[in-house]
């Protein structure tokens, strides 16, 4: 059936063609048709702006989890649709919605893997959308619990299902309805609901058996739950298999399209405004921000370490355990008779930005060289230490630069001068002249020294680090600009150098607060915990303890009330 739209719905319509075929044209990829655009803005009920979001949310989701080119016919896949676990039943709710259903006892997770799990899911949900009926009237999810015990249940898949359907599914989610929990349930679904906007939290809802029927009529339910509909899951699912033998996935070129830059750090379909900020935080309380920070601590680094590790390279490490991905780390260009292009260095990118910083370690006696060949090399305007050289008793970075006005050292091929030193209440900003030596060009870096840290903890107060980014960002802009046309790169310039001690914790957190209140500027919303998750990609082990997670929160929260985004006395 074509899909009839009013006047301002046929606009929308054109309004995200138009833009989504911009960036489908730059990749030299097909065009998105009009089926497909309307399925994206039927879920968002034409706002352009978060179809165009949700397509991308879709995209990115399927990538991540390896949802390209199905093939439905093979193995494993066949057996997951035809397993009946999940199905979308051959009728209707009152409103027209369509119904999907899970069944949780048949889920065996030694037998079946996740993202095998994922692809079946997507593949039926993708089919159950192409109604132009299910894009208007939405959908309607069944989690069937009944009959299952524990060694059927996993968080991890459960948040992934849910994760879905709350952000990167072209579908309106109605309701989702939990039938049948165990008694076991109540603290994975208390964690689970966390995870959830208060709008969305108020959809999902757990029923017992004989409650169903408050929610769905009879004539709407398998019969065993309560309804008088005959259900066969895999004769309906082998019957779809028939159908779409030989069918190509028109997204599928459009799936394998890595990020680009005006998509990296969108806060995404979790962005939260400040009233919700505060009201999550509420929520969880510092408890709760410290578990959500487990969560992010469990994930595993996706990728290796297989150049930090090498016998050779272990001395330029400050610390045994922190270590570069070898995916993200920055290489020093290769000079006559050396046997090594490492330095603990992590390129990580900003927001709308590709590789804005490079998280670093307080550089050793050893690695000076390193360090400004590398400053060199990227041509970095601009360095933030967040570290004293010393704190308490402990030595947390070497004197990599000449301290007093009018000083200068000689790193390898590098001199550096100290031209100037600008004393702050809460940093200082020097001015450094760098010589390379073997070119005979020079250049000019600002390093900013931030004092106020304290030597355990966070700060109690975020005013003066916030402050501090302010003062970093404008030398950052007022650099580049100097540099004019011979500046051909991102507009907001090359990537500028954030190290403390170890290149992690206040490192992540300087990064994180930049990202996050850069996304509050732009589109009036953030997502912390998918900030911090996506840097750890990059920079491994960012954010190194919960008290500086938390800290994230309190500063977006204290800047907001700054700006007159939250009222003061919240």
């Amino acid at each position: 059936m074509a899909a009839t739209l009013s006047a301002e719905e046929e606009q929308a319509t054109r309004q995200f063609l138009e833009e989504i075929n911009k960036w489908t044209s730059q990749h030299g990829v097909s065009p998105l048709s009009r089926e497909l655009a309307v399925k994206f803005l039927m879920a968002r009920k034409f706002d352009v702006l978060r179809a165009i979001e949700l397509f991308h949310n879709y995209r990115e989701t399927r990538l991540k989890e390896g949802i390209v080119r199905l093939q439905p016919q093979e193995e494993p896949l066949r057996s997951e649709l035809l397993s009946g676990k999940f199905t979308v039943l051959s009728v209707r709710d009152p409103t027209g919605a369509s119904i999907a259903l899970y069944t949780a006892k048949l889920h065996h997770p030694n037998k079946t893997g996740n993202h095998v799990v994922l692809q079946a899911l997507f593949y039926l949900l993708d089919r159950a959308v192409e109604s132009f009926e299910t894009q208007r009237n939405g959908l309607v999810f069944i989690y069937d619990m009944a009959g299952s015990n524990y060694t059927n249940f996993e968080l991890d898949l459960s948040k992934k299902i849910l994760n879905l359907l709350k952000g990167a599914f072209p579908a309106r989610l109605k309701k989702v309805l939990i039938v049948g929990a165990p008694v076991w349930f109540r603290v994975p679904y208390n964690l689970l609901s966390l995870l959830l906007k208060e709008k969305l939290r108020e959809r999902v809802q757990m029923v017992k058996m004989a409650e169903l029927r408050q929610h769905l009529p009879r004539d709407c339910l398998p019969q065993h739950l309560g309804g008088l509909l005959p259900l066969d899951a895999s004769g309906w699912n082998q019957q779809l298999l028939a159908g779409q033998n030989g069918r190509v996935d028109p997204v599928d070129e459009l799936v394998g399209i890595p990020l680009e830059d005006s998509s990296i750090h969108v806060p995404g379909s979790e962005a939260m405004r400040p009233q919700e900020l505060l009201a999550h935080l509420g929520r969880l309380q510092r408890s709760g921000v410290y578990q959500e920070y487990e969560e992010l601590r469990r994930e595993a680094p996706p990728g290796t370490f297989h150049c930090s590790q090498s016998a050779y390279n272990q001395e330029k490490n400050r610390y045994g355990d922190v270590l570069c991905l070898d995916q993200t780390r920055v290489r020093l260009k290769p000079r006559r008779n050396e046997r090594s292009d490492y330095i603990n260095a992590s390129f990580m990118d900003g927001y709308k930005q590709k590789n804005a910083y490079i998280g670093t370690q307080g550089p050793l006696d050893r690695t000076y060289g390193d360090f400004w060949r590398m400053v060199w090399d990227q041509n970095v305007l601009l360095i933030v230490m967040t570290t004293r050289t010393d704190e308490g008793s402990r030595r947390k970075c070497g004197q990599y630069w000449p301290l007093e006005e009018g000083g200068q050292e000689v790193y390898g091929h590098i001199a550096v001068v100290n031209q100037r030193v600008d004393h702050h209440t809460h940093y200082n900003h020097t001015t450094l002249e760098l010589h390379n030596t073997e070119t005979c060009e020079q250049r000019h870096v600002s390093h900013f020294q931030y004092l106020s840290w304290p030597d355990y903890g966070v700060p109690t107060s975020a005013v003066t680090l916030i402050d501090f980014l302010g003062a970093v960002k404008r030398q950052q802009r007022k650099m580049v600009k100097a540099l004019g046309p011979q500046w051909t790169g991102h507009s907001l310039g090359p990537p500028m150098v954030v190290h403390c001690s170890a290149g992690i914790g206040r490192t992540g957190t300087f990064c994180a607060l930049d990202i996050c209140l850069s996304q509050l500027q732009d589109v009036g919303s953030l997502n912390v915990f998918q900030t911090v998750r996506r840097m750890r990609t990059q920079r491994a082990f960012s954010i190194q303890t919960p008290e500086q997670y938390y800290f994230c929160y309190n500063a977006i929260l204290e800047h907001a009330q700054r700006q007159g985004l939250l009222p003061s006395n919240q």
